[in-house]
């Protein structure tokens, strides 16, 4: 093989020497993928956390705990309490709240308490899910973005060989191969932003679904804490 053409196949060779609409693209989808594969190891300590925390909460919940002490556990250190301590405690700061209102009857308390857990339920899903917009659009995004600077590439290839008057494998090969460049890069930001959105929506899906059964149960208890009192 020819030295001078395997050095002018070389893959940095190829990226530097790419038109200017090649190498912006490269450009995005190199700053995709990074940003890309930072939020997905921010997203794989943050719900391992969160999981962490709410098994921990359902372990002393539903050991028989006194609830006002497990109440005022975590009032103290909210900050780093997991989002089913966080509901719990929206919900029972409420339910106290409502109590002290004599006027009010079972089921406004109730519900009460249950839009309280409600509202912070929804905060909590809404941090849980941050950034996975930008996963989904990183997958959804980039094979096509790739396939521009691609297309663009060829097409810049073949327009050179105009001035040709026979074009060679030589000729034509840098200006391809550059080309495919970017589409394997499309490829490489793509894969595992799919990957991991696809992975991080089914644990919160399962988070919120286990964040809601609470959210019932609780309301159960208190409303049959109330119910024993006014008899």
């Amino acid at each position: 093989m020819n030295p001078e053409l395997s050095q002018d196949l070389s893959l940095l060779h190829l990226v530097l020497n790419a038109s200017l609409p090649v190498q912006l693209v490269m450009l995005l989808l190199l700053g995709a993928s990074l940003m890309s594969w930072w939020f997905i190891f921010i997203k794989l300590f943050s719900l391992k956390r969160a999981l962490h925390e709410a098994d921990r909460f359902e372990r002393e919940f539903w050991g028989g705990g006194d609830i006002n002490a497990m109440y005022k556990e975590v009032a103290a250190g909210r900050s780093e309490a997991g989002e089913m301590a966080r509901i719990f405690e929206a919900g029972f700061r409420e339910f106290m709240k409502l109590r002290q209102q004599t006027r009010l009857s079972l089921n406004v308390i109730v519900d009460g308490t249950r839009r309280a857990m409600r509202a912070t339920y929804q905060r909590e899903l809404d941090s849980l899910e941050s950034h996975l917009s930008f996963l989904a659009t990183v997958g959804s995004v980039s094979p096509y973005v790739g396939l521009f600077g691609t297309v663009w590439g060829i097409m810049i290839a073949f327009m050179g060989l105009s001035s040709v008057a026979q074009a060679t494998l030589a000729q034509v090969a840098p200006g391809i191969a550059e080309a495919l460049i970017a589409t394997a890069m499309g490829l490489f930001a793509a894969i595992p932003a799919v990957v991991g959105y696809n992975r991080y929506t089914h644990d919160i899906d399962r988070l919120a679904n286990r964040m809601e059964s609470f959210m019932e149960e609780f309301s159960n208890i208190l409303q049959r804490q109330v119910t024993a009192k006014s008899e």
